[in-house]
């Protein structure tokens, strides 16, 4: 491994982010890492050091963002890897959720990762070279999930600007990959992870028993090992040809064939009509 890389992980205060920097210093790369508090990293991570620096971040504020970038750039000298990690979940039906609790979810999942896009790629462009691991969700590939619609509407989102950004980069030796994890046990689905509706409607009863399900049966006993899935993340940099989506989990593999076998039915079953919507070819006069 090339442990002279220098990552910049955001939200590592908990979870897969925090799983992630304790990994990477345990295996000698340099390491920034964002929270909502630098208290929180000191505390789960260490002082700041030559090969680790804590930084106080809202990703929602575009200038505090790009002054957090600038900070590691002069600590380090470089960013090689940026993994927007930062993020969480927000439970709700599509007709409980106030506009304002569905655009915060967007403010941290989405905007808050473009504004490190845009505050990074400066950097990234001028040294020909980089990695971004953009953290998205099984969820961003299928929406199956009732109850959860904004926070996959969210997933979505980044899917969709991944994919372009890619596309965009890739002449300055630039490279995008999607982390798409299925259901991994840590503290995501408690605590400040997880937001609750402030209304909620008695008449959606499966989606209180899903909120009940997460809460009381998946959480703690979720298949996936966030020491594993960090092992793949740190991988896939070391790779030449890495991939645009990267899955992780027998869970997240399932779901993701079962979202691409129903495309293409429903590609098969309505081919005609689609095809049918063209302007009529002008006949040919004999």
């Amino acid at each position: 491994m090339d442990t002279n890389k220098v990552w910049l992980v955001t939200g590592a205060s908990k979870g897969l982010g925090l799983t992630l920097v304790k990994k990477l210093l345990d295996e000698g790369f340099r390491v920034a890492a964002t929270s909502r508090t630098k208290a929180s990293l000191v505390k789960q991570i260490g002082a700041e050091s030559s090969r680790f620096l804590p930084l106080e971040v809202n990703l929602t504020d575009h200038e505090n963002v790009k002054d957090a970038i600038d900070k590691c750039v002069a600590h380090f000298g470089a960013i090689n890897v940026v993994v927007n990690n930062a993020g969480y979940g927000q439970l709700g039906t599509l007709e409980e959720l106030t506009d304002q609790e569905a655009r915060a979810n967007f403010d941290v999942n989405v905007f808050g990762s473009l504004n490190v896009i845009r505050a990074t790629m400066p950097h990234l462009r001028q040294q020909q070279s980089g990695h971004i691991l953009n953290l998205s969700s099984v969820a961003g590939i299928s929406g199956d999930f009732p109850g959860w619609g904004i926070y996959c509407a969210t997933k979505f989102a980044v899917e969709g600007f991944s994919e372009s950004l890619a596309a965009e980069v890739a002449p300055f030796g630039i490279k995008v990959t999607l982390i798409e994890p299925g259901y991994f046990r840590t503290d995501f689905l408690t605590g400040g992870s997880l937001q609750v509706p402030e209304r909620r409607m008695d008449e959606y009863e499966a989606v209180r028993e899903s909120e009940t399900m997460h809460r009381e049966q998946i959480n703690g006993s979720q298949p996936g090992d966030p020491q594993k899935a960090v092992e793949a993340m740190i991988r896939i940099v070391e790779e030449p040809n890495p991939p645009l989506h990267l899955f992780l989990g027998e869970d997240a593999y399932k779901m993701a064939h079962t979202k691409v076998e129903a495309l293409q039915q429903d590609l098969k079953t309505w081919k005609d009509l689609t095809l049918s919507t063209g302007f009529a070819e002008p006949e040919t006069a004999v």
